[in-house]
């Protein structure tokens, strides 16, 4: 679909389109002929003609995608053009291309390689913001605002404390992504690994497996997954809890910011904000984008699911096919909002001034749970002590080091 429908994509650009697959397809296609040397199976020799032709490989995308209604998957064909050109440079050397795997291993090792690199910065980002958001929440501990509750006026509250919030729900989604494991596929035909085991005479493939992930960066997964799907609705569940955090922020900021209300605003920006009819317009577009994105993501982790509720008998039927577009645009769009919010709380102006002449005039409402009290200041609960657990565990969060996704 085109870019101009979807706002902010050219921020991913090389993530996730054709170009990306594709290049992730090869560098599975070599790192198993990278494999086949440490099973005995392929000398080192013809593994380099595999990485050579890799490297100068470069089919025509438009034969390739009519080439994958043919066969079902955009592996088959991209591999035939592999064959050919390692069967120019070396005849011997063709037969080590693919030996033993089958599309769907190409396929599923690709994409966690994509998803693995998406995820990567979509963590650099979410850092990026979460260090934006203690700032705020330590700034503004003491700016006191309207508490507000099912849309009404609520008991007083701080700003630092809402920012708390929202940097509580960016931590929570930093740690989720951190205990993803990216797994390197591998079945064969069927999931058997059989043609291995009969070529080698061993049935035990893990020194293969461990080669085949060492190479790619991925988790090497003792069991092949073809119809067990958990590895694909897990980076699903993980972009999904990240968009909702995001988006609880982008709502926020759109509410407050509202002219009548005018606690808060998103920096300013020359080129972004305005109307194609009003020119007193500065809307506050990074807010709306985002808020789209929280809204799309769920759709098509629900996408994934059904998939994998679907992957029947040793390799499913469409069910597999269906989980590429979703998770395609799913890793695409959580990227994009994760870069867009980090720019949105970087440049968010708060002002405390309109927080606390509101929260003056709210007053009796405020509190209306307390009637003896006649100072917010004076009923502001725990606010400071929850600000500092949730900065403690985001320090503790950004201070921990992820585990290398290779670790067995």
């Amino acid at each position: 679909m085109s870019g101009l429908l979807r706002p902010g994509v050219h921020r991913v650009a090389g993530l996730v389109d054709d170009a990306a697959v594709l290049g992730a397809m090869l560098r599975v296609e070599v790192a198993w002929s990278r494999a086949l040397v440490v099973a005995g199976l392929a000398p080192p020799r013809q593994a380099d003609v595999v990485a050579d032709a890799a490297i100068d490989l470069a089919p025509d995308l438009g034969d390739l995608i009519e080439a994958a209604e043919n066969t079902g998957n955009p592996a088959t064909a991209l591999i035939a053009h592999l064959r050919s050109a390692v069967q120019a440079q070396d005849p011997d050397a063709a037969g080590v291309v693919h030996r033993g795997l089958t599309s769907q291993d190409v396929v599923d090792s690709a994409l966690m390689t994509i998803a693995r690199d998406g995820v990567a910065r979509l963590r650099g980002d979410l850092r990026r913001a979460g260090a934006e958001l203690a700032v705020l929440a330590e700034r503004h501990r003491g700016s006191v605002m309207a508490g507000r509750t099912l849309t009404q006026w609520a008991v007083p509250t701080t700003f630092g404390l809402k920012a708390a919030q929202w940097l509580a729900g960016v931590s929570e989604a930093v740690t989720v992504l951190d205990a993803l494991r990216f797994p390197v596929q591998y079945g064969g035909a069927a999931g058997t690994r059989a043609l291995l085991a009969a070529l080698t005479g061993d049935a035990d493939q893990a020194p293969v497996v461990r080669s085949f992930a060492e190479h790619l960066g991925l988790h090497p997964a003792s069991v092949p997954w073809h119809t067990r799907r958990r590895a694909v609705t897990a980076i699903g569940d993980a972009l999904v809890t990240v968009t909702d955090a995001l988006g609880v922020v982008a709502a926020d900021v759109l509410l407050l910011s509202r002219p009548e209300i005018a606690e808060v605003s998103e920096g300013e920006s020359p080129a972004r904000g305005g109307s194609s009819t009003m020119p007193h317009k500065r809307n506050p577009v990074l807010s709306v984008l985002v808020a789209s994105a929280a809204r799309q993501a769920p759709q098509l982790a629900a996408t994934l699911h059904l998939a994998a509720a679907g992957a029947v008998d040793e390799r499913p039927d469409g069910a597999w096919h269906s989980e590429w577009p979703a998770l395609a645009a799913l890793l695409e769009i959580a990227v994009t909002a994760g870069e867009q919010a980090a720019e949105l709380v970087a440049g968010l102006q708060v002002h405390p001034d309109a927080m606390a002449a509101r929260a003056q005039h709210a007053s009796t409402a405020l509190l209306a749970e307390s009637p003896g009290l006649t100072d917010v200041r004076g009923y502001l609960g725990d606010c400071d002590r929850i600000i500092e657990a949730v900065l403690t565990e985001w320090a503790a969060v950004t201070d921990t080091q992820r585990e290398d996704p290779t670790d067995a």
